[in-house]
């Protein structure tokens, strides 16, 4: 039995194969304190982005800014048929009923000066806007004869203009609206069909600017955050956004003009055109204004890759790292001969782990960059210690401090890239992949 029992430790010490088994095994083993530091990157980054909406809920969440529109009341009739038990006839009663239409502008033109600034809460950042939209343009005169409205029938005293916006919250000024030579105050609407609208006053003597083409202009001060888009309801839509944010990502249904894009570190603007042929609704709607959030542009103002989409990517590649330092140290066994043991594997496993920890941490309070670094060499000098003490000379510990630090600076450069990304990683695992072979060509196997 003990001579069975030596036989294995035997194999177990100097079989290759054994050797192999277990730092396999070790590896497997070590993917579950891994996994739990991914776990909580995604809590720390699940907890930042509750800030971040509480931030933006506080001050103005995101805008989508639809108007001015014209709500014009008309009559409609209906015949009510009562039957008299007394004279035993029928008699024909009329009711009037009031519905309404809304027009939308000819012409619509918006022009945004976006203002960026951070707003802070604890370690966490969010970057919020104040938006000063300028709005003008013109309505038609109003003809809805062909939607079987007579002229006599619209209740021209009653005319008055709305405008729909995401983000009632956010609106920082008293609007008021021109419509020709008048000033009309906006006050919201309490009543569910008008939802996140404000509304005018009625447009004095409109009845006589009817057959007109009615120019109107509002300007609008607004806080928001993210995204700021407007839907094109004019039957040619012109619109212009600048700001001093330097990464916008222009969003929805319709791009920016060809050559009116300007990108820089300062800011961006962007101009857009949408005409009525481009889109799919008419100019005129009857009961009520359909929902045409589908047909929206604008931009989003797009935080770059923060901290903890940085740190998950670079755990991602957390199996690689110590997968590879994990063989070096096997290779360095194998070829000096010297004795690991598995406690030692686990050790320097358990070092590596903490790479992921010490950025995630230091990160929150500094630049991913220091972060990364000062995790790096504190897991680099932890790793180039410990491996003096258990390997013999200078030799083998700074082989595995330059490998190490090489695999660091590797993955930071990839984490760095996005359209690249892909390409520069296959690359380099495929040079990672050349060197072992090359390095493990002169081990004799044998050993089993």
């Amino acid at each position: 039995m003990e001579q069975a029992k030596s036989r294995v430790r035997n194999w177990i010490r100097n079989s290759i194969t054994a050797r192999m088994l277990i730092v396999g095994f070790l590896l497997v083993i070590l993917l579950i304190p891994l996994q739990y530091v991914k776990s909580l990157i995604s809590e720390r980054s699940y907890r930042q982005k509750e800030v971040v909406q509480e931030i933006n809920s506080k001050w103005g969440n995101n805008i989508i800014l639809s108007g001015p529109i014209l709500k014009v009341p008309y009559k409609t009739y209906t015949e009510e048929r009562n039957f008299n038990e007394e004279t035993k006839k029928y008699t024909t009663k009329t009711i009037t009923n009031t519905k309404y239409a809304f027009v939308f502008p000819d012409v619509l033109d918006i022009d945004s000066n976006v203002d960026t600034k951070p707003l802070n809460r604890s370690i966490y950042k969010s970057v919020v806007y104040t938006a000063d939209i300028k709005v003008k343009g013109n309505f038609p005169e109003i003809n809805l004869k062909e939607l079987d409205i007579k002229n006599e029938d619209i209740i021209w005293d009653k005319v008055s203009v709305l405008v729909k916006t995401s983000n009632l919250k956010g609106i920082r000024n008293t609007p008021k609206i021109n419509m020709g030579n008048q000033s009309l105050a906006m006050t919201p609407r309490y009543d569910r069909e008008y939802l996140n609208t404000i509304e005018s006053e009625f447009i004095k003597e409109f009845s006589l600017e009817k057959n007109k083409v009615i120019p109107f202009s509002i300007d609008l001060k607004i806080n928001g955050s993210e995204l700021l888009e407007f839907i094109p309801i004019g039957k040619e839509t012109t619109a212009s956004m600048s700001s001093n944010w330097h990464s916008p990502s222009f969003d929805g249904k319709y791009l920016p003009e060809d050559g009116s894009r300007e990108i820089t570190s300062d800011g961006f603007s962007a101009s857009w055109k949408v005409l009525q042929i481009n889109r799919q609704f008419e100019q005129v709607f009857l009961k009520n204004i359909p929902n045409l959030t589908e047909f929206k542009f604008g931009t989003k103002l797009i935080i770059p890759v923060d901290e903890y989409q940085k740190s998950e990517r670079t755990a991602k590649y957390g199996f690689m790292v110590i997968g590879l330092t994990l063989l070096v140290f096997l290779l360095i066994q194998l070829v000096s001969k010297i004795h690991i043991h598995p406690f030692q594997y686990v050790m320097i496993g358990l070092a590596l782990v903490m790479f992921y920890t010490l950025l995630i941490s230091i990160s929150e309070h500094s630049s991913f960059l220091k972060a990364y670094i000062i995790a790096a060499i504190s897991v680099l000098a932890l790793i180039v210690l410990y491996s003096r003490a258990i390997l013999s000379g200078f030799k083998f510990p700074i082989l595995v401090g330059a490998s190490l630090a090489s695999l660091y600076g590797f993955i930071y450069v990839i984490i760095q890239l996005e359209n690249y990304a892909l390409l520069v990683g296959s690359i380099g695992l495929f040079i990672i992949l050349g060197i072992v072979m090359f390095t493990s060509r002169k081990i004799d196997w044998g050993t089993n």
